[in-house]
């Protein structure tokens, strides 16, 4: 993958090619802040996370849906704070 600054990013936008065939690092204060690829590999993402989460919720159903009280509780635990009404 190839990286580039984000100062270089910022002042060659137009110029940063690559995008279109695999992904760009962006590095600010050589730490990774960012990637940019292509509207095409965004748009497989979405579509591979949509179908994931659609997986998720069919196994949700189909072991059994928690209660709204049981959700709070779940989140709640999971943030160390007591569940709210």
């Amino acid at each position: 993958m190839k990286t580039l600054t984000a100062t270089e990013i910022r002042h060659k936008f137009g110029e940063v090619e690559g995008i279109k065939s695999e992904p760009v690092l962006v590095e600010k204060s050589g730490r990774p802040v960012a990637v940019i690829l292509s509207y095409e590999d965004f748009q497989r993402f979405e579509e591979l996370e949509d179908a994931w989460w659609g997986e998720q919720a069919r196994k949700a159903a189909s072991e059994g849906l928690l209660s709204v009280e049981e959700t709070a509780s779940w989140i709640a635990e999971r943030m160390n704070e007591t569940p709210t009404e």
